[in-house]
């Protein structure tokens, strides 16, 4: 059985690598590991890591950090189309000075989703047939078919 190097011999093997070797390097491994926003932002950051004399372990978490940010904007646009909504609207679109009697404390409070977890209840106004009904209450009434019973009367009936 052999064991794999160490971690200080992978670091000694590549201490001569050029600028250019290094790029091409860090280009490659996060082609392979699927590092996409890493690979687009590395020389920025690394500017920025320079600027700020950040040391190796602030400008590693600074990389992974906006890697996972990436990922969670994504997931979120992914699950957002997957749902199927008939328009893409989003929080972080909303022009409060279009409609000033909006107050943006309340809608970042909601934003939060603590109502949702407190079990709250919330009124939601738009167009008709967007699933108003269905979204607040949790449920919404069966439709009744004709020459069926019920027990709840019909309007005529009242």
């Amino acid at each position: 059985m052999t064991t794999p190097a160490s971690t200080s011999t992978t670091f000694r093997r590549r201490r001569g690598m050029t600028e250019e070797a290094a790029n091409a390097a860090i280009d490659g491994a996060c082609r392979r590991l699927r590092l996409p926003t890493i690979r687009g932002v590395v020389d920025e950051a690394t500017a920025a890591a320079q600027k700020e004399q950040l040391s190796y372990q602030g400008f590693l978490a600074e990389l992974l950090l906006a890697e996972c940010d990436d990922r969670d904007r994504r997931s979120s646009v992914r699950r957002v189309k997957a749902a199927g909504f008939p328009r893409d609207k989003w929080l972080g679109d909303f022009d409060f000075d279009e409609n000033p009697n909006i107050n943006p404390a309340t809608i970042n409070t909601l934003a939060t989703g603590d109502w949702v977890r407190k079990g709250q209840p919330l009124c939601l106004i738009g167009d008709s047939g967007t699933g108003k009904l269905i979204s607040s209450s949790g449920s919404a009434p069966r439709p009744r078919r004709r020459g069926t019973e019920s027990n709840t009367p019909s309007p005529r009936g009242l």
